[in-house]
């Protein structure tokens, strides 16, 4: 299954694989616990814009990592205005220990991609 990410500035998307998406959640969680907003929000502020992550794709996987223990959630009131809540996501012990497993895959995947696409000429 793929994710809809949206580029700022155009209508061409980009297409995650679901494991991207949930590895870029669970890095962005390393900085502590977030809402669903401010979590899209730093995804594309870190990049510049080129990735915007829809609500869409957001929240199934935020359910998704939660379902699999790799995250918690609870309901804390939104800051200042206590009659709001949001439910705020925080990385769990077993998501840490993913988190570097899913690192360790994507430098290999990368990595192979990278010897395909710009090969080093032998001398």
């Amino acid at each position: 299954m793929s994710s809809s990410i949206m580029p700022a500035e155009s209508s061409d998307r980009i297409q995650l694989l679901q494991g991207t998406l949930d590895m870029l959640i669970l890095r962005t969680l390393l900085f502590g616990p977030a809402h669903g907003h401010q979590i899209a929000k730093h995804i594309q502020r870190t990049t510049e814009d080129l990735l915007q992550v829809e609500h869409g794709s957001l929240y199934p996987a935020l359910h998704r990592l939660e379902r699999k223990g790799w995250i918690a959630a609870k309901w804390e009131p939104a800051g200042k205005d206590l009659k709001r809540e949001f439910k705020y996501y925080r990385l769990t012990a077993a998501g840490r220990k993913q988190l570097v497993r899913e690192e360790s895959k994507w430098k290999r995947l990368t990595g192979a991609v990278a010897r395909i696409m710009w090969p080093v000429e032998e001398s």
